[in-house]
Formats: C-alpha cells, sequence, structure tokens
C-alpha cells in the first residue's frame, strides 16, 4: 500500500487521527523526529483511540533515516507552495506520501530535495494558509486509496 509520513509533527491529536486514518486505508505511518509531543500524550491516545494496534506506525530519526529503511520507490512531498495538484498524480503502491509540520509545513530544502513533478498540493480558496495537516493527509490518503480500487491490504 502506501506509506504516509509525518515530518516533524506537532499537534499529538493531528498524529493520532493519521493513526487511526492508516489503519482504516491500510497505509504504514511514518513519524520523522523530533516529535513535538510523546508518543504515549493521553491525547494522541484519545484520538487514535484503539487504531493503535491496527495501524503499522514507526519512528525515525531523519527524512534520510526513513528513506535508508524504507526505500520507497517515490516520495511526493505536499506543500501549499507547491503548483501540481495532487490530483494529477497517478498514485503507485509503495509511494511515500510526505507531510510537513503543522506550523510550518516542509522545510524549503527538504521541498526543493524532490523533483518538481514530485511537489503537490491541494487546492484552497486564494487568501488562505493551509489545510489542517490530519484533513489533507485524509484527503491525499483517500485519493491515491481510491485510484488503487480501494484494494483491501492484508495485514
Amino acid at each position: 500500500m502506501f506509506h504516509l509520513v509525518l515530518y516533524q509533527p506537532e499537534i499529538p491529536p493531528n498524529t493520532g487521527n493519521v493513526i487511526r486514518l492508516a489503519a482504516n486505508v491500510g497505509a504504514s505511518l511514518h513519524l520523522i523526529e523530533p516529535l513535538g509531543f510523546s508518543m504515549d500524550e493521553k491525547s494522541l491516545r484519545r484520538a487514535g483511540l484503539d487504531y493503535h494496534r491496527l495501524a503499522h506506525v514507526q519512528l525515525h530519526d531523519s527524512l534520510e533515516a526513513f528513506q535508508q529503511a524504507i526505500r520507497p520507490p517515490r516520495i511526493l512531498a505536499f506543500s501549499t507552495r507547491a503548483q501540481r495538484l495532487y490530483t494529477e498524480v497517478c498514485y503507485r503502491a509503495g509511494d511515500a506520501l510526505l507531510f510537513g509540520a503543522e506550523t510550518r509545513g516542509l522545510p524549503d530544502a527538504v521541498l526543493q530535495s524532490f523533483p518538481e513533478a514530485h511537489r503537490l498540493t491541494l487546492p484552497m480558496q486564494p487568501g488562505n494558509r493551509s489545510l489542517n495537516l490530519s484533513n489533507a493527509v485524509a484527503v491525499v490518503a483517500y485519493e491515491a486509496w481510491r485510484q488503487q480500487g480501494f484494494a483491501p491490504v492484508g495485514r
């Protein structure tokens, strides 16, 4: 399936929501450190409910450590600073879908390290800053899964 990757997430309930999402769409979740919270934080557990046992969640010291450990065939980076719409991509099994921290997104150096065709955005009304992180991840994850025919993933 897919790899959902949160780069230095800061808000526990967002990560808890993405844990629940990952379990429901059959994706792996990867968290790039440092995190803005502890993995045993109460609000993280509450948002993820009992999905922690159904989701495959891994911590990585850095984006480079994630790339070395997982070796995804392609990383797609999501940012409000990208030009290409998330709907203009044919998602493939094994893709890593990379999202930045809630308050700052992906650092420019990280974003620029990917080819322009791999930098994607979600449309918004003019003048708006960004979507909630867990909402943005959900929109993209469901589009990627839809393109795969909502195929079930064995656990």
